[in-house]
């Protein structure tokens, strides 16, 4: 199955910008996703991009996981209400180093064809001072362009800040950087990130005339309405010291039906064939929850271990 259909029938494509079809058809390219280390581990809700990244690598291209050294000094306003804390750099470097290792886990870093690489833009932002930043950057998005985009738009009445508002900006000028020094052309995340995906593909366009891709999967979202990743208990971590396997399983184990039967294709690496099998399988027998039970083993063994 090709990669946009498998993401197709795993519910994981939101919206794209033309061409992304042709691109990926007409041989290896090298896309690239984002995480902001905000925290000391990630979430599952990271999870679905880190699984975008591996399969954009099965498939036969190179993937670039971006660790935000830098955007993780500013705060992404994307899907907030409030300004978020800023953090120092030594609690910055901490959460890059953990989300290196873990990183590490699911995508191939070793030498070859399809070689996963890891970069921050920390590496290019830190000598960049700010009148370059205003004239290389910001003479070529306007004011008006900002003030359209979502992320913008929801903090309006409470207000944001310019450092914040920056952010997109800057996120841009990643995607540029990388399109001019890696040869990355398509950027991959959440639909909550189009906005600052798209100011990236337009400041490609302004600055060089060159073509860049935008692809987005949609937010997953739980069946009664609750927030994903969140239990009683909080977040739901990557990292066993936050959230133990067990507890990690019986988030997937208590998943609802309707949910279960979106997650397991979202989440797990199982075939096609297999997880139809289960469906199947399931709807026969809902009593005895072999899908959530397939769910919580698959994932558990895939983030953990067997042993766990």
């Amino acid at each position: 199955m090709q990669f946009l259909d498998e993401l197709r029938w795993r519910g994981l494509i939101h919206q794209h910008t033309p061409g992304v079809e042709d691109l990926l058809k007409n041989g290896p390219i090298t896309g690239y996703c984002g995480f902001d280390p905000t925290a000391t581990s990630m979430t599952i809700g990271n999870f679905v991009p880190i699984l975008l990244l591996m399969r954009l690598q099965r498939a036969g291209h190179k993937p670039l996981a971006l660790v935000g050294g830098a955007t993780g000094l500013i705060g992404d306003p994307s899907g907030k209400s409030s300004e978020r804390k800023l953090l120092d750099q030594d609690a910055l470097n901490a959460n890059i180093a953990s989300f290196k290792n873990q990183l590490s886990k699911y995508l191939d870093f070793s030498p070859g064809a399809h070689q996963a690489e890891l970069v921050n833009n920390y590496d290019w932002f830190k000598s960049m001072d700010v009148f370059t930043f205003l004239r290389d950057i910001g003479k070529h998005i306007t004011v008006n362009y900002m003030l359209s985009k979502d992320s913008v738009q929801t903090r309006m009445e409470n207000g944001i800040s310019f450092t914040e508002f920056s952010y997109q900006l800057i996120q841009g000028y990643d995607y540029y950087w990388l399109w001019k020094n890696k040869g990355c052309r398509l950027q991959l995340a959440g639909s909550d990130q189009w906005g600052n995906i798209t100011t990236g593909t337009e400041l490609i366009r302004r600055k060089t005339g060159g073509e860049a891709f935008a692809f987005t999967c949609p937010l997953i979202t739980k069946a009664d309405g609750g927030k994903f990743g969140k239990t009683e208990k909080g977040n739901v971590w990557l990292d066993a010291t936050k959230t133990s396997p067990y507890q990690f399983y019986q988030f997937w184990l208590n998943a609802s039906d309707e949910d279960a039967t979106k997650w397991i294709k979202i989440f797990t690496l199982l075939a096609p064939s297999k997880i139809e099998s289960l469906l199947t399988e399931h709807a026969a027998a809902p009593q005895l929850r072999v899908l959530q039970k397939a769910l919580a083993a698959e994932l558990t063994t895939f983030v953990h271990s067997e042993a766990d």
